[in-house]
């Protein structure tokens, strides 16, 4: 029970419902009614962890790479393997003022490359 306690300071002990600040005194459970001291939370620091993950799943965003993607195709040599097509795309890596970095995969091998 003080192992719960330490770490769910901010939660009703009976119900789990999150604690309400009604006044300086004291937090309250809106459900249930318990009544915890403000002392035992004033002190406490919460903090947690945000992925990136959590941020897609909220906005209903999916990675790109889980879809199938189909990329346009450009005849440049291969370093690897002398294949003359590859695939490519391109991405902003430096600042708004500069050039996109073109990136190629080789349609034979799969070598990537890139071209800034």
């Amino acid at each position: 029970m003080e192992y719960s306690r330490a770490r769910a300071f901010l939660f009703c002990d009976f119900c789990g419902t999150m604690l309400s600040l009604k006044s300086t005194k004291y937090a309250e459970c809106p459900l249930c009614k318990f009544k915890r001291s403000a002392k035992e939370i004033s002190e406490r620091e919460i903090s947690y962890v945000v992925t990136a993950e959590d941020i897609r799943r909220e906005l209903g965003i999916s990675l790109i790479r889980d879809q199938e993607v189909q990329l346009s195709k450009v005849k440049k040599k291969c370093e690897k393997c002398d294949n003359e097509e590859a695939e490519y795309w391109t991405m902003q890596m430096r600042s708004a003022d500069e050039g996109q970095t073109t990136f190629y995969r080789c349609t034979k091998c799969g070598h990537k490359f890139s071209e800034n």
